[in-house]
């Protein structure tokens, strides 16, 4: 007589109760996210690369950092402001443009990549939803990158800061004015609300991006630019016009126009060097239809990259 077979016990992953409290405990989000910047160095190399380019040529300029600095001491103190921050501003200018030069060729690799290496099969077999592992690709630009770069951003204004004042004491020159009319503060809180505008209104830009890295089986690159390029050129010779080239120039740059005051009381123009906090805009930037609709197409890419990394096997 044949032993009657022992029932299997239901995966620990499938019985109701135990799987939430589960992934509860191992953090899956949590974890994917350490996962992109474990395999993705550039995520805070190319940021670091920036910074790095800066300081060095930021240590040129010191040499004549004496002599100028008297020179400017015979202006008017706006002036004196504006020449002090100036490399503060191009510093900060070229650490964000790494990072979003960062954020479009990670975005286009992100589950590209994953199924051009067959990596897709491992990670498909974890207990990690695919909503969980592309929303962690999602943060990356959105919240990792622009964390990244103000932190970066802030260490390299403070060494560019300590560079100056030992410069100046070594020379005997007067470094009370360099502390006294450089507004460091302001920068950075101007920096921290630009970080977050800029984020939100670029959104879309990479929830498009990471849909095509979902969608393409090569040249990912070409796929993203061919839909827009290819737009563009029929409605100019179809129309002559160009109206959605002006919609994605709004999309690159309008950030800026809504989240800043262009035109402030006093008709001064914003000097993207030096913007003091009372030309932020929240308010209109936050009431600004351009925004709400970006994020809404932002969240339609999204979902369309997660159903596409559930349905699509390696390449």
């Amino acid at each position: 007589m044949n032993p009657e077979p022992k029932a299997v016990p239901e995966s620990g992953f499938d019985s109701q109760g135990i799987a939430p409290a589960t992934l509860a405990a191992t953090r899956p989000f949590y974890w994917s996210v350490r996962r992109e910047l474990w395999e993705n160095r550039s995520i805070y190399i190319g940021p670091l690369v920036g910074a790095g380019v800066m300081l060095l040529a930021f240590l040129y300029t010191l040499i004549g950092l004496p002599r100028s600095l008297r020179e400017l001491a015979a202006r008017a103190p706006a002036q004196q402001r504006a020449e002090l921050v100036m490399p503060y501003g191009h510093a900060t200018m070229l650490i964000v443009l790494a990072a979003f030069l960062v954020g479009v060729l990670y975005c286009l690799d992100a589950l590209y990549g994953d199924r051009r290496d067959r990596s897709i099969l491992f990670w498909k077999s974890l207990p990690v939803s695919d909503l969980t592992t592309v929303l962690a690709k999602a943060s990356i630009p959105l919240v990792v990158l622009p964390v990244l770069v103000f932190v970066i951003t802030v260490a390299t204004h403070l060494i560019m800061l300590l560079l100056s004042t030992g410069v100046l004491l070594v020379s005997g020159a007067n470094a009370a004015m360099l502390w006294a009319r450089l507004p460091l503060v302001q920068v950075e809180l101007v920096l921290a609300y630009a970080l977050i505008a800029n984020a939100l209104w670029h959104a879309p830009i990479y929830g498009w991006l990471l849909l095509v890295s979902a969608w393409a089986r090569r040249a990912a690159l070409l796929w993203a630019l061919f839909p827009p390029l290819a737009i563009c050129l029929f409605e100019k010779i179809a129309f002559n016009t160009a109206h959605f080239a002006s919609l994605l120039h709004y999309r690159l740059l309008g950030w800026f126009m809504q989240a800043f005051a262009a035109a402030p009381p006093d008709y001064v123009p914003v000097d993207p060097h030096f913007i003091p906090l009372t030309q932020l805009t929240p308010g209109r930037f936050l009431t600004t239809p351009g925004l709400w609709i970006g994020l809404a197409f932002a969240a339609l890419f999204i979902g369309a990259a997660v159903r596409l990394r559930r349905d699509r096997g390696p390449i």
